[in-house]
């Protein structure tokens, strides 16, 4: 009898470390074809002259003090804006997973709204919001658009959504009941929390914070716009570097600085957090909502709505009153204006942007679901080697690595037989699915890993396959978690710009696109075209995300 269990379990690991493989396969291909291939062309071509490296360069770059300075900034803005992000948006992950109000899917979906707003708009909201001659400005004197509190700020609103949506999703799930065990053992309210239901979350705490440094480190339209000749990101200065000075060495060399930088954060990212993750007692949302109860909840909740009022709504509002408002008064000129091509900037009118969008949006969220489902699945287990646990870094590099590296890298690598893929229209969603697949990867992990590991070995004994034990046990309980991450990548495809606006044809513009190059044209009416492009986009992407909020409430009761 022993010799037969230590035959099966030999060959049950066998099957798993297979099974594994199999699924890490796609992730893997895809991420070498479309993300590490492009970015090796472009930094070749920058530091590959006469057929030799020129290493040398980086030292001469790094030499350089305004380069050094540009990296300090990079980093310790992006510290901030994290912690700033995580300090404001936690608050907000608690109100909307364990109360229930009145407006909460509607204003669930309008918080994601920012999220999806290309930079360079949230640049130009903030800028009417703070800078010269805006609402502060206006109101009470006050101009942040010299500070940095104005790229911070904007970076809280931008991010705001990445931190409710993923630590929201698990602590909607938590068993309340475990905390309140500790409370009836003599711990006070904070700590049964911090002891309890902390450790639980934090896997998800330190995904949302990974995102939000990603997306800071690399912030670039915001940075461009508010902070002028001041301040400036790796980001901006890969893009002044390739598009102004022409200087493709250093540009190379930022961007392998920026990769190393972003590949050691998320080294030390999975590291660390594969030791605080532990199976967890998970029930349908809906049984952990309820009204707020007492003066402090409905305090609580008071200041969530607030700072959401104030951070989010309010530069919101600035960009649709500023679409209304054209020479002559408040009136629909500009989306008037909308319907008709502009052979100066378009091939095609501007309005056609919004199918484009949509129709990019859906082929990048099949595929970033896809793509990110797949290498979920294959990270789900604990027990991994050193080549697992790199593959999971590995996933999170498209959002560390320079959007316009990554564009130009499309355009140097694939052009050639058998991935000749310039003419093609996937060639847009590849590259927001690229953005996207990152997203299903860290919202749907903590909640594949929280499932109790014996009911996947109990299926298993009872000779189950592993595509059905995926398909009984953990599918039922990533459901909720991968209409959240399909959430976020139909998100992030919407509002991808940097990459883009490099690939996506002059006759099938997506709407970030249009909105920058409208944007980059003086004239009232192209500014006053640039933000009805905004307005729409934004009711789009609240429209769409309402409609999975009903969907996925919908659905609560399968759970």
């Amino acid at each position: 009898m022993d010799l037969a269990r230590t035959e099966v379990a030999p060959r049950g690991s066998r099957r798993r470390s297979a099974a594994r493989l199999g699924l890490m396969a796609v992730p893997v291909a895809f991420f070498a074809v479309f993300f590490a291939y492009p970015v090796a062309a472009i930094v070749g071509r920058g530091l590959k002259v006469d057929g030799a490296w020129r290493f040398g360069r980086i030292g001469d770059v790094l030499a350089q003090s305004d380069i050094r300075h540009v990296l300090w900034f990079t980093t310790w803005q992006a510290l901030a804006s994290t912690a700033l992000t995580l300090l404001i948006a936690v608050p907000g992950a608690y109100v909307f997973a364990r109360f229930d109000f009145r407006g909460k899917q509607i204003l669930r979906a309008v918080v994601t709204v920012p999220f999806v707003l290309p930079t360079v708009v949230v640049g130009t909201a903030f800028l009417a919001l703070v800078g010269r001659g805006g609402l502060l400005d206006q109101l009470w004197g006050v101009r942040l658009d010299t500070t940095v509190w104005a790229i911070l700020l904007a970076h809280v609103f931008f991010n705001y959504a990445v931190v409710v949506r993923t630590v929201g999703g698990l602590w909607s799930q938590l068993d309340p009941r475990q905390e309140e065990a500790a409370r009836m053992l003599g711990a006070s309210r904070f700590a049964a929390w911090r002891k309890v239901t902390l450790p639980a979350l934090s896997p998800a705490v330190a995904a949302a914070a990974l995102m939000v440094f990603l997306f800071t480190f690399t912030s670039f339209g915001v940075v461009q716009i508010l902070g002028g000749p001041t301040f400036s990101t790796l980001e901006v200065e890969i893009y002044r570097q390739t598009s102004e000075i022409f200087d493709l060495a250093t540009a190379a060399v930022l961007t392998i600085i920026q990769f190393v930088a972003v590949g050691a954060i998320l080294a030390v990212h999975a590291r660390t957090v594969r030791r605080r993750e532990t199976a967890l007692r998970l029930v349908a949302p809906e049984t952990t909502a309820r009204r707020p109860r007492g003066a402090g909840q409905r305090t609580l909740l008071a200041g969530v709505l607030a700072s959401i009022l104030i951070l989010l709504v309010l530069p919101l509002g600035v960009l649709v009153q500023r679409s209304f408002v054209t020479p002559g008064g408040y009136g629909f000129a500009y989306y008037k204006a909308l319907t008709s091509a502009d052979g100066g900037i378009f091939l095609v009118a501007p309005i056609e942007a919004i199918g484009n969008s949509l129709e990019y949006a859906f082929a990048a969220t099949a595929i970033a679901v896809l793509i990110g489902g797949l290498a979920a699945a294959a990270l789900t287990r604990r027990d991994t080697g050193r080549l697992v646990r790199g593959f999971d870094a590995l996933l999170m590099l498209p959002l560390g690595v320079s959007a316009v590296t990554v564009g130009f890298g499309f355009l140097i690598a694939l052009d050639k037989p058998p991935l000749d893929l310039r003419a093609s229209w996937i060639l847009v969603p590849l590259a927001q699915a690229l953005v996207g697949a990152p997203f299903v990867v860290r919202t749907m992990l903590p909640v594949l890993r929280a499932v109790d590991g014996r009911l996947r070995e109990a299926a298993a004994v009872l000779g189950a396959s592993p595509w059905r034990v995926w398909r009984e046990v953990d599918l039922p309980m990533v459901r909720r978690a991968l209409l959240i991450a399909a959430g976020f990548a139909f998100a992030v495809s919407l509002g991808e710009f940097g990459a883009t606006v490099f690939i996506a044809r002059p006759d099938n513009p997506t709407l970030p696109v249009a909105v920058a190059r409208l944007l980059g044209r003086a004239g009232d009416l192209n500014y006053g075209q640039a933000m009805a492009l905004s307005t729409i986009l934004m009711v789009v992407c609240a429209v769409a995300l309402l409609l999975l909020e009903r969907v996925r409430t919908d659905r609560t009761g399968e759970f």
